[in-house]
């Protein structure tokens, strides 16, 4: 299915690109993953209903709903951009209407994602490229302090990865490298248009 199909069954508005640049240069234009990515890569990776996947940078929620739609889980949007926030929360409105068993299991929170509290639950992130690496690093810092406290295997879901988040993650991380998801088709051009997914087990 295109795009605009998804998003019409899913009752959601979330295909427009940012225009213009974001108000910080830690945090990266919003491109919603595309959903041609997201069906390969679940082909190769499942969620169970106990896992919590916090999406990082989610602008209008898409991938949030996705999941939802084909899981079941439950999953939050951390998004800093208040316009892209009131449009996830617009979206949900809508997605509601024709999925209210998601009531309850999709949030959305408005701050910075070095801000965002790791709850003892959470235990999938997503990340699209979303910030720079200084950002990054914090937040992976947060989510190791929080399985400190609560421990719990952890898996981390990079989308186009950037060379300075896996240097991170397979230099100065615990975290190893569980899967590459390659996409193939016509995303085989470009050598970023990939999945990684990194796990720690405690």
């Amino acid at each position: 299915m295109s795009e605009q199909d998804y998003d019409r069954l899913l009752n959601i508005h979330t295909s427009d690109e940012q225009m213009g640049f974001p108000k910080s240069f830690h945090y990266h234009r919003y491109e919603p993953t595309p959903y041609s990515a997201l069906e390969i890569l679940f082909k190769h990776y499942k969620f169970t209903d106990t896992d919590r996947i916090i999406d990082f940078g989610c602008g209008k929620g898409r991938l949030n709903f996705f999941l939802h739609h084909l899981f079941n889980v439950n999953v939050v949007g951390i998004e800093m951009d208040i316009e892209f926030y009131q449009d996830a929360l617009r979206n949900l409105e809508r997605y509601l209407v024709k999925n209210p068993k998601g009531k309850g299991k999709i949030l959305f929170h408005h701050g910075m994602a070095q801000e965002y509290n790791i709850e003892p639950m959470d235990n999938r992130f997503y990340f699209f490229n979303p910030f720079s690496i200084q950002i990054f690093t914090k937040v992976i810092n947060h989510i190791l302090l929080s399985v400190e406290s609560h421990y719990r295997d952890i898996e981390l879901i990079l989308y186009y990865p950037s060379k300075d988040y896996t240097y991170f993650l397979d230099n100065q991380s615990p975290f190893q490298l569980k899967e590459e998801v390659q996409l193939g088709g016509d995303y085989d051009e470009n050598p970023f248009e990939k999945f990684l997914i990194y796990r720690f087990e405690y």
